[in-house]
């Protein structure tokens, strides 16, 4: 945890106060005392959810909670320029997934359907509002970052492509990462995206084909065919390898 996120409810003292007392328990105390090991006195860097980082110095230290000052005094870094349409991973996959995409600045993301996308993966527990917003929170601990992505799921992948994504992609480059096809992934651009990632085994054929119909450009990333989970990374720090 390399930024302790915090929220409104755990303040004390009046809102946009200078400084600022904040309460915290559970999973956050826990790491505070565990991993932290904070003593009173001691700062963390903390920053507000949606808000400013600044740090909190410990005033006091117990089992049931921790007592921070809280100083806030900077924004968090700027999110990528960038809209993420991603087939939904399996369930394993999908946390990593939030978590490195969150890491790495994503703000907008729609979880969509595919062909290859088993039924069974809609029915996971990992899609619940607060597990996708428990892996943001990681994601974002993580990053020193405070602005929480926006997710959404559809679960029809052709009404969805055609009525909601040319809007979505309005004034973006549009592209859709596909090992089949001759074109590299550009490198560095300096405009907004909507990048498409397929599940496990790609987009179908039809898919591709859809994708294209509403303005979207395949491109690859090499010879090498990579999981869902690397090729994120590779895929953003090529479009953005300087934000």
């Amino acid at each position: 945890m390399n930024l302790v996120i915090l929220e409104p409810g755990d303040f004390l003292s009046p809102e946009h106060a200078p400084t600022q007392i904040a309460l915290l328990r559970g999973r956050r105390l826990q790491h505070i005392l565990e991993v932290h090991r904070a003593e009173v006195g001691d700062v963390l860097k903390v920053g507000l959810l949606d808000g400013d980082i600044g740090e909190g110095r410990v005033l006091k230290r117990e089992d049931s909670g921790v007592t921070l000052e809280v100083t806030l005094h900077r924004a968090p870094p700027p999110p990528l320029p960038l809209t993420l349409i991603l087939a939904l991973p399996r369930p394993k996959m999908l946390k990593r997934t939030i978590q490195h995409a969150t890491a790495l600045g994503v703000k907008k993301l729609y979880l969509i359907n595919s062909y290859r996308v088993e039924k069974s993966y809609w029915q996971s527990p990992w899609l619940a509002e607060d597990q996708l917003r428990e892996q943001c929170l990681l994601g974002l601990e993580q990053a020193v970052d405070t602005a929480i992505p926006q997710i959404e799921l559809r679960k029809r992948f052709k009404p969805f492509v055609e009525d909601e994504l040319p809007a979505i992609a309005a004034g973006s480059l549009k592209l859709v990462a596909h090992p089949v096809t001759d074109t590299p992934c550009p490198v560095d651009i300096h405009q907004p995206a909507t990048l498409a990632v397929g599940p496990e085994g790609g987009f179908i054929p039809y898919e591709v084909e859809k994708l294209q119909e509403v303005g979207f450009q395949s491109v690859h990333l090499g010879p090498r065919i990579l999981r869902v989970e690397t090729a994120l990374p590779v895929l953003l720090s090529r479009l953005f390898p300087a934000r």
